[in-house]
């Protein structure tokens, strides 16, 4: 498939964001190509249509199943797989936002709360453990928070997320 300019720029550039989220350029190319085009493709035509190698294509096809960012769907008579995302812009934000959490927050949370309850913590001085004791803190409160927001429909989340601009605009005094 030939991208028109418009989905060139888009993957190009969701590809180059890819490496500033964390992700491999790839990985990125090929879930912007599966959602700008908004249906499933199999392997071979990503591959050709990106210009990259069929190897590279089914390792990052692999990352975004690890991801739960695509899905694996068939097509009557064709025996090959076919990969498909949600075309919900909102469904792919919490997707992102709880396997994020998941990965990097939750983990993080775990060990502050085992140096915590290590008996060697009291060893520590003071300042030490008040510091870590606010870091568990505040991060056990942005948890809550993000489970909470996840539990939101999109509709509602929407309109918290526009409230908090709203409110920020109020408490700098903004009048547009």
């Amino acid at each position: 498939m030939e991208l028109s300019p418009v989905a060139r720029r888009f993957v190009v550039h969701w590809g180059e964001m890819g490496s500033a989220w964390g992700v491999n350029r790839t990985v990125a190319q090929i879930h912007a190509l599966l959602y700008f085009h908004g249906r499933a493709m199999n392997a071979e035509e990503i591959s050709d249509t990106l210009a990259v190698a069929r190897s590279n294509v089914s390792t990052s096809l692999k990352e975004l199943q690890n991801w739960n960012l695509i899905r694996v769907t068939h097509q009557l008579g064709d025996r090959r797989d076919y990969f498909e995302t949600s075309l919900d812009v909102w469904e792919l934000f919490r997707t992102i936002v709880r396997e994020r959490k998941e990965r990097e927050f939750d983990p993080t949370v775990r060990v502050l709360g085992e140096l915590v309850r290590d008996a060697s913590f009291a060893d520590e001085t003071p300042d030490a453990q008040d510091r870590v004791r606010e870091a568990l803190r505040f991060m056990d409160t942005l948890g809550s928070w993000s489970e909470e927001m996840l539990r939101l429909s999109p509709t509602t989340l929407e309109r918290v997320l526009k409230l908090g601009a709203s409110v920020q605009k109020f408490v700098r005094g903004d009048s547009s």
